[in-house]
């Protein structure tokens, strides 16, 4: 009799609809679990302890994902149910463990070999590459798999074909097979180790977490918290997602499992079924920005830009504050258009639930901060940080014995099977953006298009970032999108920051040679205070690689730092929007499986609470939200607080009473100029008009409640 059972309609893929993961039984289940432990247990010891061949480790890392992704992915979603196809797939993901462990033990052979593939070290990378791309189509779809095989195409020849700007004479084959397994750019480089490290790590510490009860304790406390306001089941989700959301690396697997108590919830309350969905996809989406964590999302950016993980994180508190209080916002309105009152009303107290379940989520929380203001690195800190929930659970009642530790393992190891096979198959395209040298190319198209706006450069990278999240998780998005768009956004960012010295008549001699090719007649006014129209003229005809000799010697290498910050942060922010933009937004279509309402308007309901993704990376780009003064940075953050309620009762219709269209028009009107960075006598007008019209309507609302 087989083991090998048709999964469950019911379960719930972070990958596609079409995308079913098999579900195994008896023996088979436990040798899958046995391997997932060891595999684990490896990369614990692999960062904690350390691995002398960084190479190896991405390579062992993808060899063991591929065997898991292989048996737990089948060839066919319509024949998962066959042994025969059980049998294949074990067969297949054998196969490319094995290519993958012998081409990067045959490194050296390689290079003895002047860099010349033989036969045996053909058929093992062709394994290599064939077996990361088949795994993506497994566990994403096409969409991804197409892109990095047209990539792939590109690099060869072929890019001969492509007209304009773009074309690229191309590499022989051999150069692009060698570099997509040893290049640092490559399967087995950064992204690799990224995936292997960072990544794997956190995804790992938060099945920990959630195993040993945290997910209870979050829940409990955000009743206690929460529970007690208009409104108070939204609150509770939002409260809860936010902080699930920081450490379960995925949106989807924090609407699960949060979804499944504050949904049901919401809707006892008296929230349209559609509303409470939405308000757990927005929450859960934003969980991904929510420090200490982020989903792994800080650490990743902390690689990719060598700027501290601390900082990183100390700038994206406020921020994510922000979003969170733009659903809760949400939610009181609509709490209040319907009289929704309390409803999550919890008997226990504040010191009840922290007894209960505090020490198993806030010991292992603050001994990775600790470890990480000490000055270990991220992942030795994740090891420790492991290691303390198991010790810390055994001061709550919910003691994590053996068997906890090992469903742990698996958890995590299970959790990581799509993100640690595509992160891998993702190193292919990167790596043939670092080879053709189209990165460049894209930014400077980029730049282009915008014409030298930043704002229209945000919106073509939202575009982006919507298309790849239609294939690619929050992660594996960011990386790719960074590497494309990061350095035009900088750029534009850049160029914000040379206006404002040309305007103020403070470039600096040395910066001033550059200019004689741009413009001589132009040089000799550089000294003296320029219009802001004369300075923006200047930058606008000045070629990318022009500004680029200006900038270090014009820009305190603070405010670079600054402007690489913030294209990153705009990036990553972006990149999460497609958890709840339709057509594809697999965040709001698991809350939808759960509140029981249709996909498509659940994912627009959703979308229009997660509005908050769109508005911060216009702060990020325009203002000093993330590198101003104290005061700037909490003068902005008032600001956008104000103006994310006042943007919400105006799309509403509702503050704490109804509001007419007039009055609706004028408030958003409003909104905007008070996030608009600009003559600071308007923002004082529009903050007096918000705020009168708000304590108008607060009166209007007692006269109403008066009446009833």
């Amino acid at each position: 009799m087989s083991h090998v059972n048709e999964p469950e309609s019911a379960e719930v893929s972070e990958t596609s609809a079409n995308t079913i993961v098999r579900q195994l039984r008896g023996t088979f289940q436990i040798i899958v679990a046995g391997f997932s432990v060891a595999l684990a247990i490896f990369h614990i010891y692999a960062n904690v302890i350390g691995l002398s061949d960084l190479q190896w480790l991405p390579a062992i890392h993808f060899a063991g994902f591929a065997l898991l992704c292989a048996i737990r992915y089948p060839l066919s979603p319509k024949l998962a149910h066959s042994p025969r196809v059980f049998v294949f797939d074990v067969c297949f993901g054998l196969l490319v463990m094995g290519a993958t462990l012998y081409i990067i033990g045959s490194e050296d052979a390689i290079y003895a070999q002047g860099v010349k593939l033989s036969t045996d070290h053909w058929i093992a990378t062709l394994i290599t590459i064939f077996g990361a791309i088949e795994l993506t189509r497994r566990t994403t779809g096409y969409i991804i798999p197409i892109i990095i095989l047209i990539s792939l195409a590109y690099a060869t020849p072929l890019g001969a074909y492509v007209p304009g700007v773009l074309k690229f004479s191309g590499l022989s084959f051999e150069t692009i097979a060698f570099r997509s397994i040893f290049a640092d750019e490559g399967m087995f480089g950064i992204i690799g180790r990224i995936s292997a490290t960072f990544v794997f790590m956190f995804i790992l510490f938060g099945a920990f977490l959630v195993r040993s009860g945290a997910g209870d304790f979050i829940i409990d406390l955000a009743r206690v918290a929460a529970g007690r306001f208009v409104g108070g089941p939204g609150f509770v989700a939002i409260f809860a997602s936010g902080l699930t959301g920081t450490i379960s690396g995925s949106a989807v697997a924090n609407t699960v499992s949060t979804g499944v108590i504050t949904i049901p919830l919401m809707k006892k309350s008296g929230f349209n079924p559609r509303f409470a969905a939405g308000v757990e996809a927005a929450s859960s989406t934003g969980g991904q920005v929510m420090p200490p964590i982020m989903g792994a999302g800080a650490f990743v950016m902390a690689s990719n830009t060598q700027i501290p993980y601390l900082d990183i994180v100390a700038v994206s508190f406020l921020p994510a504050i922000v979003y969170f209080l733009s659903v809760a916002f949400f939610v009181r309105i609509e709490a209040k258009k319907h009289n929704i009152t309390g409803g999550a009303d919890s008997a226990d107290t504040l010191m009840d639930v922290l007894r209960r379940g505090g020490p198993a989520f806030l010991i292992p929380i603050v001994t990775l901060i600790g470890l990480l203001i000490v000055g270990y690195t991220p992942v030795y800190a994740a090891g420790w940080a492991i290691l303390s929930v198991v010790a810390s659970s055994w001061l709550t009642p919910n003691k994590m014995g053996l068997r906890a530790i090992w469903d742990s393992l698996v958890m995590g190891t299970q959790n990581m099977i799509m993100t640690g096979v595509l992160l891998v198959a993702i190193g292919l395209m990167v790596n043939v953006i670092a080879m053709t040298g189209i990165g460049n190319t894209f930014s400077l198209m980029m730049a282009e298009w915008a014409g030298g706006n930043l704002l229209i450069a945000i919106l073509l990278v939202a575009l982006a970032s919507l298309v790849l999240g239609m294939g690619l998780p929050v992660t594996a998005a960011y990386i790719v999108l960074a590497t494309l768009s990061a350095p035009a956004l900088q750029g534009l960012i850049q160029n914000g920051f040379l206006i404002d010295i040309l305007v103020d008549g403070t470039l600096p001699e040395t910066a001033k040679a550059p200019f004689m090719l741009i413009n001589p007649e132009a040089f000799a006014l550089l000294g003296a205070p320029m219009s802001l129209e004369a300075a923006q003229a200047l930058i606008a005809s000045a070629p990318p690689e022009i500004l680029t000799l200006v900038y270090p010697s014009a820009i305190d290498p603070a405010m670079i730092t600054a402007a690489l910050l913030s294209a990153h942060m705009i990036i990553f922010w972006l990149s999460q929007d497609s958890n709840v933009t339709p057509p594809v937004c697999l965040t709001a279509f698991a809350a939808a499986t759960i509140a029981g309402t249709p996909p498509m308007a659940t994912g627009v309901t959703a979308w229009r609470l997660a509005k908050g993704l769109y508005i911060m990376p216009v702060l990020f780009a325009y203002t000093a939200f993330l590198y101003g003064s104290t005061t700037e940075i909490l003068t902005i953050f008032v600001a956008a607080t104000i103006a994310v309620y006042a943007f919400g009762a105006a799309l509403e219709g509702h503050m704490e009473a109804p509001l007419n269209w007039a009055l609706r028009a004028v408030v958003a009107l409003a909104a905007g100029v008070l996030l608009w960075p600009g003559i600071p006598l308007w923002s004082g007008l529009a903050l007096a008009i918000i705020i009168a019209v708000f304590v108008l309507n607060v009166r209007q609302d007692r006269k109403i409640r008066a009446v009833a």
